[in-house]
């Protein structure tokens, strides 16, 4: 089973005032060009599919688009959640059909934890969510925190664990990964972090939020990283997307593939008078 594991398009990002609608238009069509290529089982989003909750229409256009040529000129199956950035409401609409032609959405944490299951690979699905509403929804009052949350998400996924490889989709920060400034903060202190070992049961994590694909080092979770770079604090970063190759038993192959922006963001350095002079840029 081959799926390809991305996240955090952040659709309608705006960076240093410009917008990166025609930018990310670009990135996307070489992902569907990845996606025509390597003719994967599944592509697996890891959350913030858009920016902000109310995206701009561009980007929702520009989403409604590249999921439209996966899903149905590629016939390829999707298997999405919520990231904190989306909104969950809004990005659950139409989720009930679309799963129909093979595109399973999970916007907002429900009661069912029934898994996604594509050629014999479970995918549970966990939209973010904060704390209180998974205190709600599960009626457990012992959640105080992002961990105690996932824990008690994970709890009741291994109710329904199948059999066969079981992969977690989710979008959280994992205790120990490497930020950047273009991630919104889940919540003060150390509350918004959970534990590594929550995921064990699995035999892949596929996550969103953190940036970078070597945010944390671990055997069985992974970051995929964002589409492009959205802050300066990434400059010096490499953004790909990773292909798994999973065999029955859950033991998989990584490989990653880059994708090469339009325009690169990088930092220049030099002396004042450099910089002020517009003859610079002209040789850069």
């Amino acid at each position: 089973m081959k799926f390809i594991h991305t996240a955090d398009w952040h659709l309608g990002k705006l960076v240093h005032g410009i917008y990166m609608t025609e930018e990310q238009r670009y990135v996307l069509d070489r992902f569907v060009e990845l996606v025509e290529e390597e003719k994967p089982d599944a592509v697996v989003i890891a959350g913030d599919l858009y920016d902000r909750s109310i995206p701009p229409t561009e980007a929702v256009e520009l989403l409604d688009e590249t999921l439209y040529k996966i899903n149905v000129d590629l016939n390829t199956p999707i298997v999405a959640i919520s990231g904190n950035h989306d909104s969950a409401e809004r990005l659950s609409f139409g989720s009930s059909w679309y799963k129909h032609s093979g595109f399973h959405l999970k916007g907002k944490l429900t009661d069912d934890f029934t898994p996604v299951t594509i050629n014999g690979v479970h995918f549970h699905c966990v939209p973010y969510c904060e704390p209180g509403t998974v205190k709600h929804q599960l009626k457990d009052e012992r959640i105080t925190s992002h961990h105690t949350a996932m824990e008690a998400i994970v709890s009741r996924i291994k109710e329904n664990l199948g059999d066969g490889p079981n992969v977690l989709v989710g979008h959280a920060f994992v205790l120990g990964g490497q930020t950047t400034d273009s991630e919104r903060i889940l919540s003060v202190g150390g509350s918004g972090c959970v534990g590594a070992e929550l995921f064990d049961a699995f035999d892949y994590t596929a996550l969103g939020h953190l940036h970078s694909p070597d945010a944390i080092k671990h055997d069985k979770i992974r970051y995929s990283g964002s589409l492009m770079k959205y802050s300066f604090s990434e400059a010096a970063q490499r953004k790909c997307v990773t292909i798994v190759e999973m065999d029955h038993d859950g033991e998989f192959q990584l490989k990653e593939k880059i994708l090469k922006p339009r325009n690169d963001m990088r930092e220049l350095e030099g002396y004042l008078d450099e910089l002020l002079d517009p003859a610079y840029y002209t040789e850069q």
